[in-house]
Formats: structure tokens, C-alpha cells, sequence
């Protein structure tokens, strides 16, 4: 490999696969992808299989390679995550979620390379202090987030934020805070896929789709709101990051604006051509308490940095998920 290299670790799963479909699609790196493909049937290399990636290496041997390449490697976009919030082991979770990125953010200051990385809308928690990606220490230890999964990105943030004021950091270094994100490649996500990607086989069917019932005065039934945002505006944003070196930071990744379940449900109807035809069940007892009625990224912070990006609207990235990829025999990008 002699041209500039992209590591993209988590290449294989959700957002991982579409940033490399379309760093490849640029063919200006060479794209490398670090994961693990697990097993065959579950189909994480059918999301790399249309992309010609530069190498694939093993999570055991990423900093091996990573030393080997060291005058080559440009950037680290690391998406490589336990992203399952109901994962019930703490101490996996933060090996998986904080050491390994603590690590690599050590590696990319020392080599001078450049690093993006995925954080989390979860180190929100219940929302009630807000969705403002304030990435001052102070802003980022007053969060409180309701989960191992969400301590576990909040904790990275921290460390982020801590070694740049201490000048300890890469050239660039930028985390992403995922709102609900949908699109093509998440199949292998099992309940963890989203709302989409969930209820697609029920409507394709022509059978009844439930939702979460409310159990607030102030929310209707499939009334609970979320930012859902398409894949490629996220895409979008980690591009424009590779694209603009100086801008560094914790920033919110979402569209901006807060949409019901009912919206979403009814867009992939609509998506489908199907009436829509929904029920309600009652929340699960073991997550009702904690349950968010509410999220909704502020992106003014990416926008004054720079970022010009339009969200796609929830029923024109449905219908773009449903048509040009759930529907159709091969449904990977």
C-alpha cells in the first residue's frame, strides 16, 4: 500500500460499512478495515463484500499493523463499539468501549495521525438536562447517562476533552454522538437494528406493526419522539471531518429534529404502499422507568464549525431504506 491509508475499525458493522462504501467510492486512500466478521451466516461481510477495501485486519493485531504502516496511516475513524445498550457486562463494555479507544488515541497523538471516533446520544441519559454538545470537561462530566453503555462513551468523551487541554492529542481529533440512526447494513444488529429495519418484515407482510404504548399523560400512544437521522447524513459528517483538519471537538450527529415513533411507522407504510395498520403494547417493565419519551440533537455546533450538510427528511430516508434496500434481493449497500 503506498497512498495515504484510512483505518476504519468496526468497518464491517453499520456506520463502519457506509463510511467505507463511501470512502471507497472516492478512491483517494486506501481503506483498511479492522473488525471482527464473526460467523458467515450472519452475513457482516455481505456489508464489505461490494467495496474494494485496501486490507482487513483482526482487532488482535491492529496496533501491530498499525505500527507497520505508521508513516502511511492519515487517520483512525474508529467505530468499532459494544453499541448493545442492554449489554449486561460492565467491565466487557468498557474494555471494548473506553481502553480501546484511550488506546488509540495515544497511538494517533504520538504518530500524528488523525482521529474520529463514535460517541454516543446515550451519554445524555434521560434527556432532562438537554441535548447541547458541550465539549468543555466541565460540560461533559455533568451528564448522566442511564447505562454501562452510554458511562462508557461519556467516560472517552472526558478523556478527549482532558488530554486536549492538557495538549496531549491528535492533530485532529473529532467525536461523533449518534442520535437513532437507520439505513442499509444494520441486518446483523438483531434487536439492537433499527425501528425500521425492526417492523419492515411485519409490513412487508401486510400484518399489524405494535409500538410502545405511552406511559405518560403528555405522550400519546407511538407518540414517544426520537432524532432519527439516515446513515448518509452521518456519512456526511465524518467526510467532512477527513475533509477539514482543523476542526476538532465533540459534536452531535442527528437531524435535528425530534420525530414519533408513529411518524416513523407510518413512513414505512408509505414507503410500501401498504395502509398503515399498528397496535400498541405496554413497555416493558424492566425498562419503563428509564424509558426516553424525548431526544433531539442541536447541530448548531457542527454548523458554526463549518458543516454545511442538509438532513434528509425521515420520509424521503425511508423510503430510500424500504426501496433501494430493504425490498430488493440483495439488500446490502
Amino acid at each position: 500500500m503506498s497512498r495515504r491509508i484510512i483505518v476504519v475499525t468496526g468497518g464491517a458493522g453499520f456506520i463502519g460499512s457506509n463510511i467505507v462504501a463511501r470512502l471507497t467510492a472516492q478512491d483517494r486512500y486506501d481503506v483498511v478495515v479492522c473488525d471482527r466478521l464473526e460467523t458467515a451466516d450472519l452475513a457482516k461481510w455481505k456489508n464489505l463484500a461490494k467495496h474494494p477495501i485496501a486490507d482487513f485486519w483482526s482487532p488482535e493485531e491492529l496496533f501491530e499493523q498499525l505500527e507497520r504502516h505508521a508513516e502511511a496511516v492519515e487517520a483512525v475513524v474508529h467505530m468499532g463499539a459494544i453499541s448493545a445498550t442492554t449489554e449486561p457486562d460492565a467491565d466487557l463494555i468498557l474494555r471494548t468501549n473506553f481502553t480501546l479507544s484511550r488506546d488509540l488515541w495515544d497511538w494517533c497523538s504520538l504518530r500524528d495521525a488523525r482521529f474520529i471516533y463514535a460517541s454516543s446520544a446515550a451519554t445524555y441519559g434521560d434527556g432532562e438536562a438537554g441535548f447541547e454538545d458541550d465539549d468543555s470537561l466541565e460540560g461533559l462530566s455533568s451528564l448522566r447517562p442511564l447505562n454501562a453503555y452510554g458511562y462508557s462513551k461519556m467516560l472517552f468523551d472526558q478523556y478527549a476533552a482532558r488530554q486536549s487541554d492538557r495538549g496531549q492529542s491528535p492533530g485532529q481529533w473529532a467525536g461523533l454522538k449518534f442520535f437513532n440512526v437507520y439505513g442499509p447494513n444494520e441486518g446483523h444488529k438483531g434487536s439492537m437494528k433499527s425501528v425500521v429495519a425492526q417492523i419492515w418484515p411485519s409490513v412487508q407482510a401486510g400484518e399489524t406493526v405494535r409500538l410502545f404504548r405511552s406511559h405518560r399523560p403528555d405522550y400519546a400512544d407511538g407518540g414517544q419522539m426520537r432524532d432519527f437521522v439516515y446513515v448518509e447524513d452521518v456519512v456526511d459528517i465524518v467526510l467532512w471531518l477527513l475533509e477539514t483538519p482543523h476542526v476538532s471537538g465533540v459534536f452531535n450527529a442527528g437531524s435535528g429534529q425530534a420525530r414519533s415513533f408513529l411518524d416513523l411507522a407510518h413512513a414505512v407504510f408509505a414507503a410500501a404502499g401498504k395502509t398503515p395498520a399498528i397496535d400498541y403494547v405496554d413497555t416493558p417493565e424492566v425498562i419503563r422507568d428509564r424509558y426516553q419519551y424525548f431526544t433531539e440533537a442541536r447541530m448548531d455546533r457542527v454548523r458554526a464549525a463549518g458543516f454545511g450538510g442538509q438532513a434528509t427528511p425521515l420520509e424521503e430516508g425511508v423510503r430510500r431504506y424500504v426501496q433501494d434496500y430493504l425490498s430488493q434481493p440483495d439488500p446490502y449497500r
